[in-house]
């Protein structure tokens, strides 16, 4: 029985494990889609789509699950094995009646989520400008998430989790089939473990997820009598889904996996997006360039398609040629903060003191509208150092620390900006918060280390 269960455990959704390796990807295009897709879920559970997200992680296994708060955590591997996107919200759904059920437990257990970005590969770009030494400090900095333990899910709450997201597709006058259809995914990986409701070894009322056929059974009622059940699909959801989908393959997979799956006979939009991340990512520039290209010749007004062609410049040692492309993707995505970011990236890579006036300023915006981008708060301290700004280089380096969990660091940092600053500026009053919230965990590590040698 111990062997069945092992081999169970790749095959079950939700199945909650810690997070210690995991990293979390993030995308403009992939976070724009997520959002959308969860947006009237959100709303149908009375959750502020302003306070709720959803959350890539780069992890093979199929597998999606909640750890406090109001955010959606959704494993690579389950975008990958999805057919649609109505299938992966009928799996957000599911977890939204995690949260508004109050089963998610968040136990901060010093474990630490690498958080890297899927449209940026910024150690390479570093490097390609000619910065080795800061490429590789920069590849080695992903800010650092505390995810921690999950509680691991009784049949009842899954259940209740079942019935709450049934309850949220209907009322979000979405389709119920996705929902369904990914159960049976999960069932048909079941039995191809042999774990089967009859099988003798394995007994359903001593797992804490009930069996995926039954909970199908139960769930059908519920979503077949609904009047949104033969709705069709939103179909721009769903070739947004298919291009994030093969932009996710092109980057986390195996390039001749990629390639296998979209070989260079299929010219669609998706073939063309996978084939470019798994060129760039096997160091194939020009034939990486040349799916780019033609992903912006079918489309120039893309700001996706425009990212990935100044990315690939950038990464490629061409930061001047990056920006173009890198600056209309900005303007055209309606300033993006992560596209920003990059743009900002390319015009510091020029090491042309004329660009510094604009890398500040696309970089202030971006860390203004998305403060979780180490990468972007990295780039804006190196503005500051080169203007002689040391009271804003050592703010951004604080501000960096402390989202990365660097407590002696952002101490430091804090520190000096406040001796800098103009007292009661607001520069000084958010390094004033830093140093307090820094102090007291650097006092926290010092109490916890004198109690652990005694």
């Amino acid at each position: 029985m111990k062997r069945i269960l092992a081999l169970l455990s790749a095959a079950l959704l939700l199945w909650v494990q810690p997070a210690a390796a995991q990293s979390i990807l993030r995308d403009a295009e992939t976070e724009a889609l997520l959002n959308d897709m969860a947006r009237p879920l959100f709303i149908a559970a009375g959750l502020s789509p302003a306070n709720a997200k959803v959350v890539l992680i780069q992890d093979s296994s199929i597998n999606a699950f909640v750890a406090g708060g109001q955010i959606v955590y959704v494993h690579s591997g389950l975008i990958d094995a999805a057919s649609s996107a109505n299938e992966v919200q009928g799996v957000i759904a599911h977890e939204i009646g995690h949260i508004v059920g109050g089963h998610a437990v968040f136990q901060n257990d010093g474990g630490y989520t690498n958080i890297s970005i899927l449209s940026l590969l910024l150690g390479v770009a570093a490097m390609a400008a000619g910065s080795g030494e800061a490429g590789t400090g920069i590849l080695m900095a992903g800010q650092r998430a505390a995810i921690g333990k999950y509680l691991a899910f009784s049949r009842v709450q899954e259940s209740s989790a079942d019935a709450a997201g049934a309850k949220f597709i209907n009322s979000a006058g979405i389709s119920g089939k996705g929902m369904l259809s990914f159960f049976d995914k999960l069932t048909a990986q079941m039995h191809r473990y042999g774990y089967y409701t009859s099988n003798p070894e394995v007994d359903p009322f001593a797992q804490t997820h009930p069996m995926s056929q039954d909970r199908v059974e139960t769930l059908k009622a519920d979503l077949m009598n609904a009047p949104s059940w033969n709705k069709p699909l939103d179909q721009n959801l769903e070739v947004r889904f298919k291009r994030v989908q093969a932009k996710l393959r092109g980057y986390v997979s195996d390039p001749k996996d990629t390639l296998a799956k979209y070989p260079p006979g299929n010219q669609s939009v998706e073939a063309h997006y996978a084939r470019a991340y798994a060129y760039h990512k096997s160091g194939y520039p020009e034939q990486a360039a040349a799916e780019t290209q033609a992903l912006v010749k079918a489309e120039p007004k893309d700001p996706y398609f425009l990212e990935l062609e100044g990315q690939i410049m950038l990464e490629s040692g061409d930061p001047r040629g990056a920006i173009a492309p890198l600056r209309e993707a900005t303007a055209l995505s309606n300033n993006a903060p992560l596209i920003a970011s990059t743009l900002g990236h390319a015009l510091l890579a020029t090491e042309d003191k004329a660009n510094l006036d604009e890398a500040e300023r696309v970089l202030k915006q971006s860390v203004a509208r998305d403060n979780d981008n180490p990468f972007a708060w990295l780039n804006l301290g190196t503005v500051y150092d080169r203007k002689g700004d040391e009271a804003r280089t050592a703010l951004a380096t604080a501000e960096r620390a402390h989202m990365m969990g660097d407590v002696g660091t952002a101490l430091m940092s804090s520190r000096a900006a406040m001796a800098r600053l103009p007292q009661g500026s607001a520069d000084w009053v958010r390094a004033q918060d830093i140093n307090m919230v820094s102090q007291t965990a650097w006092d926290e590590m010092r109490k916890k280390k004198g109690r652990q040698g005694q």
